[in-house]
């Protein structure tokens, strides 16, 4: 670590508010770098021996390498960005030696970088600030899919959920979240945020913003709910993603093909215009470039629901549309649940109606070029809060929002100063029992959790169901259940994403329920006396505190 580094302070790093997701600002942090050749008059490229130099005829000229493809200089209004730690901006992290062209068409520059089977693109527009991307990936000889833009530390604001600063806080799990002095916790992989909720993410100063816009995620994996990175900053620079596929927290198969157009972004403070939006961008323009599995508007379908019958009115309702080489998402009506998503590559998909983030209603959706798949409305019969309950502790909407710590754990460690106590037990009736039950429950941290409850004597004499909802698992977590002197059997694991989750902001695996069926002789006969329900972790795996076998609760309940 350099002598610089270790003299920086949290004060001169975070003397300014940043902007996230969708904000903006006013905070104004001092920046280097002026260059001297910063931007010609006119629209074009050049070629300064090294790399091929695209001017936008506006405020930014940027350059990318002709030998590998990376992004290497972006000069906005004669001030260099682009760059930190001696890396530069690039697909994955970074693709080596590749064969680049660069070509103008019209109003538009188009530089084409090829490195095995993996195709990217970079296009500049006359007289705009934004530099326009698409990745197309064929196959699994890249793990991942990310663009990462690279940009140079001090220029911008150093704070929020995804920010760090090594001269002085603690790595305390993998090498990617911090701990800082005051006992908060920081990493690049706590956005906060679900991939349908975000256009845009980026950094202002109040007089010159960065940002990330988009793409539509039709060949990302995860669907409409996933987390993941979005960007980050510390004392060593910023980085601003675009993520289709980072095996964390997966729940699908990586899709290949042609995404895009994301946008890396100039403005003058204020976030992005609207029109550079993955649901309103025109891309008429790009029809002609040659990209390789472009699919122009033309070739593109829709599928238009009238509404949705079943409804719970304290719920968002999304309607989701997946298959192996797409998926897209359109936000229901509140009142009726009408929807509608246009710009679908033709194929079969599987349409699923989510109450929240649980899945309700499943069915088949074909879609075709040029056409409108037109749907009568959808009855949801899946939903299992209609089912008759003794009681119900949370609520069944496939995320873990109404318990415990479960909102600051999209945006924290589990460790983290801010969160509630992880152990407490709870007692039915008593009032305030989702809020006192933990979100999460780790087989080395708060296993064990008692429930208490009372039965009438018609409800002591009958077997009873007891359903146990989990979003994800770590290592095949998952709870077996005690009920008095009664113990279930151990379930099976379901299937959950193989990496971290629960340590790093996402509760987001799949949905799964447990079912024990618990015989009328398990219950108190005295109806005075409280039944203890207990929650036990059980894994074949082993790991330690909040890396120990673990899951996220949805809801439980147990039936009339």
């Amino acid at each position: 670590m350099s002598t610089h580094r270790k003299h920086l302070t949290r004060r001169r790093l975070l003397a300014a508010s940043t902007v996230g997701v969708a904000g903006s600002g006013a905070a104004v942090a001092a920046g280097t770098g002026l260059l001297s050749s910063a931007s010609a008059a006119t629209f074009g490229h050049s070629d300064d021996g090294k790399n091929h130099v695209i001017d936008t005829g506006a405020s930014l000229v940027f350059k990318v390498s002709k030998s590998t493809g990376d992004l290497t200089s972006l000069v906005h209004k004669g001030k260099e960005y682009e760059g930190y730690g001696g890396k530069h901006s690039h697909v994955e992290s970074g693709l080596g030696a590749s064969t680049v062209g660069i070509k103008q068409a019209g109003n538009t520059v188009l530089v084409s970088v090829a490195h095995g089977t993996l195709r990217h693109y970079y296009a500049a527009r006359k007289g705009q600030n934004n530099v326009y991307m698409w990745t197309n990936k064929a196959d699994t000889s890249f793990t991942a899919t990310r663009y990462i833009a690279r940009i140079k530390a001090g220029i911008f604001p150093n704070e929020g959920p995804d920010s760090w600063v090594e001269a002085v806080d603690t790595v305390i799990e993998a090498g990617d979240v911090w701990k800082e002095p005051n006992g908060q916790t920081r990493s690049k992989h706590y956005s906060g945020t679900r991939v349908m909720d975000y256009d845009h993410v980026g950094y202002t100063t109040g007089s010159v913003g960065l940002w990330m816009v988009r793409s539509n995620h039709e060949k990302a994996s995860g669907g409409p709910f996933y987390r993941s990175l979005l960007r980050h900053s510390n004392d060593g620079g910023v980085g601003l993603y675009e993520i289709l596929h980072y095996n964390q927290s997966q729940t699908e198969a990586m899709r290949f093909g042609l995404q895009g157009p994301y946008v890396l972004a100039f403005t003058d403070g204020g976030t992005p215009s609207a029109s550079l939006f993955a649901k309103n961008l025109d891309t008429s323009w790009v029809d002609g470039l040659g990209i390789s599995g472009w699919v122009g508007k033309s070739g593109r379908g829709k599928v238009s629901g009238v509404g949705l019958k079943g409804m719970n009115a304290d719920y968002a309702y999304t309607v989701g549309f997946a298959s192996k080489d797409a998926q897209y998402w359109a936000k229901s009506a509140s009142d009726t649940g009408a929807f509608s998503c246009p710009g679908m590559l033709p194929g079969t998909y599987t349409l699923t109606v989510f109450k929240g983030e649980l899945a309700v209603h499943t069915q088949e959706v074909k879609v075709t070029a040029g056409g409108t798949t037109a749907l009568n409305s959808l009855t949801i019969s899946g939903d299992p809060s209609t089912a008759k309950t003794i009681w119900r502790l949370g609520d069944w909407d496939g995320t873990p929002g109404e318990f415990k710590n479960a909102k600051l754990m999209t945006y924290a460690h589990p460790s983290d100063v801010r969160a509630s106590k992880w152990t407490g037990n709870v007692v039915i009736g008593n009032g305030g029992e989702a809020a006192s039950f933990p979100a999460y429950m780790w087989k080395d941290v708060n296993d064990g959790i008692l429930v208490y409850f009372k039965l009438t004597a018609a409800q002591a004499a009958a077997a009873h169901t007891l359903r146990v909802g989990v979003t994800t698992a770590y290592i095949n977590g998952r709870p077996r259940v005690t009920v008095n002197d009664w113990v279930s059997a151990l379930p099976s694991a379901p299937s959950q994403p193989s990496t971290r989750s629960l340590t790093t902001g996402s509760y987001r695996g799949n949905n799964h329920t447990f079912t024990y069926n618990v015989p009328a002789s398990a219950w108190k006969s005295d109806t005075g006396q409280y039944n203890v329900l207990k929650l036990n972790i059980v894994s074949g795996s082993s790991g330690s505190a909040f890396l120990s076998p673990g899951t996220s609760f949805d809801c439980m309940d147990l039936l009339a």
